[in-house]
């Protein structure tokens, strides 16, 4: 492995033990002295257990350096960002200073106060947990505050409060912010890795070297600091995959059926492993998921589940979510039913929810077309199990452009990992990763239609990624990954 890049891994591992270390214990001391444990237990394996040996044959110097500038950015990045998520007074750390939007904005502020709260309301979903008594449907919200930051709006199954519960393991919104911050990188870095291994020992290469980039880009820090589920949920959806791929049917299947208990959407790869007749994956998740289902049923009663059924139209067809309540929210929402909304902006008639849930449902169909065709293929294929979360992803009613870009960026990568580096590659990933961390604030005071237009730019681009993943040649099955069967890679000149 690459002296830079093994110095990158034990760098992201120190800093996220350090944070979770400190979100723990409450100790500088001790937050520093679990992360020089952490980053030597990282540096022991990756000398013991190396994920790839890399390849020097696989890249070129353009690419190496471009990894070095990645693991720069990351580390710089994460290091000021890792200020902020300690001290949030500390604005100046975080990802965009200049946006009180993003600096007050924590989609972590709703899992904990839904956790919080469902020993003692029976509807966690009821409106008043997490909005000012004088919120108005008809106009933008007023959330309540968690210290410095908007609550945010629970919008989850029950399932999901069994990982909220298990990591409010105090009062202190502070410290739980901090803890969930530290186990979304070390579970995001986990996830790339698996991949990069599953991909073999030349493709493989690239992607490790690509790994920084990926934590370098705007979505991937951003998200990190508003706490969104999102990064977590794609991850643990892929590396189920890799894990189910292997045989590990008991760990994989728990964590699909978590993911897909949680935000829906990785429900696409259990429609997958069913069209291709992984009979014994499928019969593991749905006994995992009905035993989480029960698990969150004995915990927090029936109330929750009956509220959560009365609140699931409404998650589905948008009603739900107070963004649609504002033209700025709406004009950053790259999902497919939302271009309604967008259409909206300009003034067309007829553009509401009615036609935003019918465009979603011939999504739908469509989606689940494009997935049988590609569960029929022959061979396994990370890539193809990101393109369909991808996919999916865009499914939902809102899918705002911080959260929506990682995943993208994530197979971007991916993909130019299957070429032999070159000029005309190399600037293709950097022109993508330009349009990728397109990113307009809520509060950017831009006219909304104008957003609405250059959110179309990752958009479009989430898309193009997708399908050109999807239009691969078949990659050789995982546990060939040391064979180097011709098929395994794009045309090696490129």
């Amino acid at each position: 492995m690459s002296t830079f890049l093994k110095i990158f891994l034990i760098a992201l591992t120190a800093i996220f033990g350090f944070a979770a270390g400190l979100a723990l214990t409450a100790s500088a001391a001790s937050a520093i002295a679990i992360g020089i444990l952490t980053a030597g237990i990282a540096g022991w394996l990756i000398r013991k257990f190396p994920i790839i040996q890399i390849q020097q044959s696989a890249y070129t110097r353009g690419l190496q350096i471009l990894s070095i500038i990645g693991i720069v950015l990351a580390l710089v990045q994460l290091v000021r960002l890792t200020g902020f998520m300690i001290d949030p007074a500390k604005s100046n750390l975080s990802s965009i200073p200049w946006s009180q939007w993003d600096i007050k904005h924590n989609c972590l502020t709703a899992y904990f106060v839904a956790a919080q709260s469902v020993k003692n309301v029976p509807d966690i979903y009821d409106n008043s947990l997490y909005s000012m008594p004088d919120d108005d449907p008809k106009h933008l919200r007023k959330p309540k505050l968690l210290g410095p930051f908007r609550v945010d709006v629970y919008e989850y199954p029950p399932p999901f409060l069994l990982l909220s519960r298990a990591i409010s393991f105090t009062n202190d919104f502070l410290r739980v912010r901090l803890l969930w911050f530290g186990i979304n990188g070390i579970v995001i870095l986990i996830a790339m890795l698996m991949v990069a291994r599953s991909l073999g020992p030349i493709i493989g290469t690239r992607a490790q070297l690509m790994i920084p980039i990926v934590f370098a880009g705007l979505p991937t820090i951003n998200t990190l600091q508003k706490g969104n589920v999102q990064l977590l949920i794609v991850s643990i959806s892929m590396i189920a995959m890799i894990l189910i791929t292997k045989k590990k049917f008991l760990s994989g299947s728990i964590l699909i059926a978590f993911a897909a208990a949680s935000k829906i959407y990785p429900g696409m790869l259990i429609v997958y492993l069913l069209l291709r007749r992984q009979w014994r994956a499928i019969i593991y998740t749905a006994a995992a998921g009905i035993a989480l289902a029960l698990i969150a049923l004995g915990l927090f009663g029936i109330q929750t589940y009956e509220a959560f059924l009365k609140h699931l139209p409404g998650i589905l067809g948008g009603e739900a979510f107070p963004a649609f309540r504002n033209p700025a929210a709406m004009a950053i929402n790259l999902s497919i039913p939302g271009i309604i909304f967008k259409l909206k902006l300009f003034g067309f008639p007829g553009m509401g929810f009615p036609a935003s849930k019918i465009l979603g449902w011939i999504y739908t169909l469509l989606l689940l077309g494009i997935t049988y065709i590609v569960a029929r293929r022959k061979n396994e294929n990370p890539l193809a199990w990101l393109a369909i979360l991808i996919l999916a992803t865009l499914r939902s009613p809102f899918l705002p452009i911080a959260y929506a870009t990682f995943p993208p960026l994530w197979l971007l990568s991916l993909i130019i990992a299957l070429y032999t580096p070159s000029p005309k590659m190399l600037l293709i990933l950097v022109l993508g990763l330009i349009c990728l961390e397109i990113h307009i604030p809520v509060d950017s005071g831009f006219d909304p239609r104008l957003t609405a237009i250059i959110s179309t730019i990752p958009q479009i681009l989430m898309i193009a990624v997708a399908v050109i993943a999807l239009k691969q040649a078949e990659p050789a099955p995982i546990n060939e990954r040391f064979s180097l069967a011709p098929h395994l890679v794009m045309s090696e000149n490129g």
